[in-house]
């Protein structure tokens, strides 16, 4: 796990202490982008301690590169070239992470806590979709149990319900 000496956020344009106990504590970082994280810092020009991790040039590293200008710039541009017509912001990302993780079999407890959320239930009722293939599965059970079988007799789904994707 890699920690950072401070804790510190950016909520619509304005650097201040994370809001809650739990934003501020540490959270796993693969080592793989852990290692992708050392190298930036090793070109980047901004590599003091108080130097934000991707750094604002005008600023010259003292704030961050704002998220909404990372939106504009590079994000949206790549969506419109892609043809994705959906409307996308930075909880789109929160989004995907929680219906990706959900998707792997993450338990409820993992998600909250990565998410950062104060309760299961929310990160259930607000993040989390149902993956295409799972919603798929489940239908086909539910209509496997309800018609009859060439035999005349009802059937019994076959449905396994573990995780296959790891």
């Amino acid at each position: 796990m890699v920690k950072s000496a401070s804790v510190r956020s950016v909520v619509h344009g304005v650097v201040s202490r994370c809001k809650t106990e739990s934003w501020a504590k540490p959270i796993p970082m693969d080592p793989l982008l852990a290692e992708m994280l050392t190298d930036w810092r090793k070109v980047t020009c901004y590599r003091s301690a108080d130097d934000w991790v991707f750094a604002s040039q005008r600023a010259k590293g003292r704030r961050p590169i704002w998220g909404q200008s990372i939106m504009r710039k590079q994000i949206h541009p790549a969506v419109e070239k892609l043809g994705i017509e959906k409307r996308i912001g930075w909880h789109t990302f929160r989004h995907s992470y929680s219906t990706l993780l959900r998707h792997l079999g993450t338990d409820i407890k993992v998600q909250q806590d990565l998410l950062r959320h104060s309760s299961a239930r929310l990160t259930l009722d607000t993040y989390t979709q149902a993956v295409t293939p799972a919603k798929r599965e489940a239908q086909n059970a539910v209509v496997h149990l309800l018609l009859p079988t060439e035999s005349g007799t009802m059937a019994a789904p076959t449905v396994s319900y573990t995780n296959t994707s790891t």
